[in-house]
């Protein structure tokens, strides 16, 4: 039984291969923090559809081309209709990429860094359906707490709860789908950086 969310299509397509399953890339997790940042006010189903134009506008989630990019990118991304068309979105994503760079340095990686709040280790969930998943956690509110002090911006607790679902840091597959245990086998399998 899968999750309730992600009934058929893009959707259980994502969840079946990717939410949940442990990042420790830092271009990867840069890239799914964009992703989750540029959900704000919309549904998952709506950014996952423009996915593949974020990565072509922002160079393949590049941390270090974003980092570079320029107010005329700015203007030419809010062009593209492959993307969320929301300066303030954009634009975040380019100083969000500053920021990463700064946190790599600061504690030798981002993964690093955004797996502490978790204390390097999954949370695993025992929830049997998505009306018991919170919204927010005591370590989605420290995570944002830390990436705003740090200059990212679309980074609230909400948000950031939902990044830690899809970038494993929290497993909230519910008790029965089958994607809870893949998981947590990958989770074992994984070569972690710390």
């Amino acid at each position: 039984m899968r999750c309730e969310w992600a009934p058929d299509g893009l959707m259980a397509e994502y969840h079946d291969t990717e939410w949940g399953r442990p990042i420790f890339d830092d271009q990867q997790l840069f890239e799914m923090l964009t992703l989750e940042g540029a959900q704000a006010g919309l549904s998952w189903d709506t950014v996952l559809k423009r996915r593949e134009g974020y990565r072509r506008c922002f160079l393949g989630f590049d941390i270090e081309k974003v980092s570079k990019l320029t107010p005329k990118d700015v203007d030419d991304i809010l062009l593209d209709e492959g993307v969320i068309r929301h300066r303030g979105k954009i634009e975040s994503t380019i100083t969000n990429a500053q920021a990463v760079q700064l946190m790599a340095k600061q504690h030798d990686s981002f993964a690093k860094f955004l797996w502490s709040f978790v204390d390097f280790k999954p949370i695993i969930a025992k929830v049997d359906s998505l009306k018991q998943i919170p919204a927010e956690t005591a370590e989605s509110k420290a995570m944002s707490k830390a990436l705003k002090k740090a200059g990212f911006k679309f980074c609230g607790p909400t948000i950031c709860y939902a990044f830690m679902q899809a970038a494993g840091m929290v497993n909230d597959h519910v008790r029965g789908c089958p994607q809870r245990q893949e998981c947590l086998d990958a989770w074992e399998s994984a070569q972690r950086p710390f």
